[in-house]
């Protein structure tokens, strides 16, 4: 692979991340939160799960250091003073083994999984 269309697929990548991650139903895939972010608002009534979607769906703050590929899978945020991570991961349509090209969707399905911090 040359790096000119590494250098593509990435861009894919991260296109087809982004918008998986702020909802487009287009993308084949599912959003999984812990059982720690669940009780989470179950417990803090300020803490609805419609805040922490919101603010996964508009989290921006790429860098090298939480995104070394460029591929837009992982962040990390807070919400009312607690650490959450949330993290894609990208399967073949059986979801038994990793996706063979991330860059199609048509040989991947995205998960996306919310989680506290302490539970990585």
């Amino acid at each position: 692979m040359t790096d000119r269309t590494k250098t593509l697929k990435t861009e894919k990548i991260r296109e087809l991340n982004d918008r998986f991650r702020k909802g487009d139903s287009g993308i084949p895939g599912q959003v999984l939160m812990t059982a720690g972010v669940q009780s989470l608002t179950d417990i803090d009534p300020q803490m609805r799960l419609g805040q922490v979607i919101e603010a996964v769906r508009s989290f921006d703050a790429f860098s090298e250091a939480n995104d070394p590929y460029g591929e837009h899978d992982f962040g990390s945020l807070e919400i009312l003073g607690e650490k959450l991570f949330w993290k894609i991961d990208c399967y073949a349509p059986d979801m038994l083994h990793g996706s063979e090209d991330p860059s199609d969707v048509t040989k991947t399905v995205r998960v996306l999984t919310i989680m506290i911090a302490n539970e990585y």
